[in-house]
């Protein structure tokens, strides 16, 4: 099963509004296993499942038990990006939102947004996250308000919502969630919707440019015929992790698992821009830090588990890709989990 991911502008925008309210961001990567830099990596893409230990990290280390609310009222517009510029150069706000909605996986590979009209009212079925992602609270509350911001950037300020609906239920504050989103709020419903008036699709763009669009329509298709392409990489990575404790991960061994021939995974790989060997390194990287990282497993276990033949070539390895011996890195890392294997 290919492994769902988000885009980094997503985690870049928490993190502005994290700096914005004063929460100690270097306490939260600390946690992560991540830094600065890699918020700003060129094509993040980051495990979509790690939103559920990210919040519950941000909620620790910030005291806040509405963080999602309010960092949400802080995120910035979403802005410089291939589906604002389709928004942009449309004819009408409604044309922008369709247009979009063909390219959700730029913002997330769990992303399968609908879009219908219920009388005078237009509404967006948020189905923005997997399934245990989707009920979480802080998440939700936090994403509606980034999407709502961003509606009113691009229509001078003239979107409001009129209803929001959402699955997760509360304890408390109902009052102060309607408050800061500026409409009635609804928990527990069987879907996560925001509703807003039907005449808003017909908001006519200052910046519609039927070229424009024709260019930034084939950008977007682009950009996710690029993230297809990437798809092998998770497909040979799931191959990986069940043949390592056999010893036989070859490329040949993989593209058997696959029923492709060896040259056809390795011409994928290269359009990929990686390789079999290279996803292999990774992978291993990846594995190594998150059991120094997560386990008290021993090195001679973490040398099998990662399928290397003897220590010292494990070891050579790993402080050829961290700088650090494995023990050095287990001291460093430990209890940084969950987003451990995105770096």
């Amino acid at each position: 099963m290919q492994e769902l991911r988000d885009a980094g502008v997503m985690l870049r925008l928490i993190y502005e509004a994290m700096k914005k309210q004063g929460i100690d961001t270097d306490a939260i990567f600390t946690r992560l296993g991540v830094d600065e830099e890699y918020v700003y990596t060129e094509q993040l893409r980051t495990p979509h499942n790690a939103q559920l230990y990210f919040w519950q990290v941000v909620e620790d280390v910030s005291g806040d038990p509405d963080v999602g609310l309010t960092l949400g009222q802080l995120l910035p517009p979403y802005k410089g990006q291939v589906l604002e510029y389709l928004f942009l150069s449309s004819p009408t706000f409604g044309e922008g939102l369709r247009r979009a909605l063909n390219y959700q996986r730029l913002l997330s590979d769990a992303a399968n947004t609908a879009f219908l009209i219920e009388g005078d009212e237009a509404c967006l079925v948020l189905d923005t996250a997997s399934e245990e992602v989707r009920r979480l609270r802080h998440f939700n509350e936090c994403f509606v308000q980034g999407m709502v911001t961003s509606f009113k950037s691009i229509t001078d300020n003239r979107f409001h919502p009129s209803r929001i609906e959402f699955e997760h239920e509360r304890q408390g504050g109902h009052s102060k969630v309607r408050d800061t989103l500026g409409c009635d709020v609804v928990f527990g419903a069987e879907e996560n919707r925001l509703y807003f008036p039907v005449e808003m699709l017909s908001y006519a763009s200052p910046h519609a440019e039927p070229e424009l669009l024709d260019l930034h329509d084939r950008f977007a298709s682009e950009q996710v015929a690029r993230l297809e392409k990437k798809d092998i990489v998770g497909q040979v990575e799931r191959i990986v992790a069940e043949l390592l404790d056999s010893g036989e991960v070859t490329l040949d061994a993989v593209a058997e698992r696959l029923e492709i021939k060896p040259r056809t995974l390795r011409t994928r790989l290269t359009e990929a821009e990686t390789s079999f060997n290279q996803v292999l390194a990774d992978f291993r990287y990846r594995l190594a830090r998150q059991l120094l990282a997560t386990t008290d497993e021993s090195i001679d276990e973490i040398v099998y588990l990662t399928g290397f033949s003897e220590p010292s070539t494990f070891y050579r390895a790993f402080k050829r890709w961290s700088g650090m011996t494995p023990i050095e890195y287990r001291k460093t890392a430990q209890g940084k989990d969950a987003m451990v294997d995105t770096m």
